[in-house]
């Protein structure tokens, strides 16, 4: 079901939900600067608050996510710059609505889909970057130990690699896709949901990984790709209403999960040129012993 917006002409790609002191936030992927939104009910209408944050002479602001770690809000964001692919940054406020400033650049190389979180043992931040030096070459999953909010170890370590062909990014490249994690823990097992494919295609999904496990450095932790008897087994991917169905984010609210995620409305399939339609979207999502499904339907929950 589509989340209702009061600027119907805008567009969600990549929404991130946040909340904070009973209101909830969601940040998206805009050209000039980080776009948010709020609202006092996620079923309601939700608010476009502007740009929150942006850093000079940058743009394309990609995947943004938020945490409040000792009062501070801090947005990691993608963003691009000549000469440069995408680089991962970090900025702060202390509202949840900015304005976000005093930018720093965590990578020098591409590193997008941020998802900070924070266990026993620290923060870790979550992220996409590219390796070709393997046989299905492209982007996978990372997680880095943050020793701040502003500085990382260093030390990533590659958690989740592509293994389906529903994973390729250009169908006539080996370039595969594995981006936009997100990670949550539910009773004893630990949850790495992901989108794979390109956005563009029919075989843009999430999928997830689990482990059976309480170990909060999450850099030792060993996730296992969901399958169904070793076969490629999305919980979202296109259906008879929606297409385009990927980046996504994770909410328990009233005890509920729910996935906020983005899709299209069903295209013109005569008509191959790509115009932005991704709008925030949002459906039930069922947790329990390592497996997760998901509720989708038009027009409710």
């Amino acid at each position: 079901m589509k989340l209702t917006f009061n600027t119907p002409d805008k567009h969600q790609p990549d929404p991130f939900i946040f909340e904070d002191n009973g209101k909830f936030y969601l940040y998206v992927t805009a050209m000039d600067g980080v776009e948010a939104y709020s609202a006092t009910d996620i079923f309601g209408e939700w608010h476009f608050e502007g740009i929150v944050g942006s850093v000079d002479n940058r743009c394309d602001y990609w995947a943004p996510s938020v945490i409040r770690y000792q009062d501070t809000y801090y947005l990691y964001v993608s963003c691009w710059a000549k000469n440069q692919s995408q680089y991962m940054h970090v900025l702060s406020a202390k509202s949840p609505l900015g304005p976000f400033t005093n930018p720093k650049c965590l990578y020098d190389h591409f590193s997008i889909d941020s998802h900070v979180v924070e266990t026993e043992a620290g923060l870790f931040l979550w992220y996409a970057k590219n390796n070709t030096n393997c046989v299905l070459k492209g982007t996978r999953l990372f997680v880095d130990k943050l020793l701040d909010p502003y500085t990382p170890a260093y030390e990533p370590r590659e958690m989740l690699v592509p293994t389906f062909e529903e994973e390729r990014f250009l169908l006539d490249q080996n370039h595969y896709t594995l981006e936009g994690a997100f990670w949550f823990q539910e009773g004893d097992w630990q949850y790495l949901m992901y989108s794979g494919g390109n956005y563009q295609n029919d075989t843009y999904h999430v999928g997830y990984a689990a482990a059976k496990t309480n170990e909060p450095d999450l850099t030792k932790v060993e996730f296992i790709k969901h399958t169904e008897n070793g076969h490629f087994s999305p919980v979202l991917i296109k259906n008879e209403f929606e297409e385009g169905t990927g980046h996504h984010s994770v909410i328990k609210y009233q005890g509920q999960y729910y996935a906020i995620y983005h899709a299209r409305d069903h295209r013109d399939l005569a008509d191959d040129t790509y115009v932005e339609q991704r709008t925030a979207r949002i459906c039930k999502l069922h947790v329990k012993d390592g497996i997760i499904t998901a509720e989708r339907y038009p027009d409710r929950i």
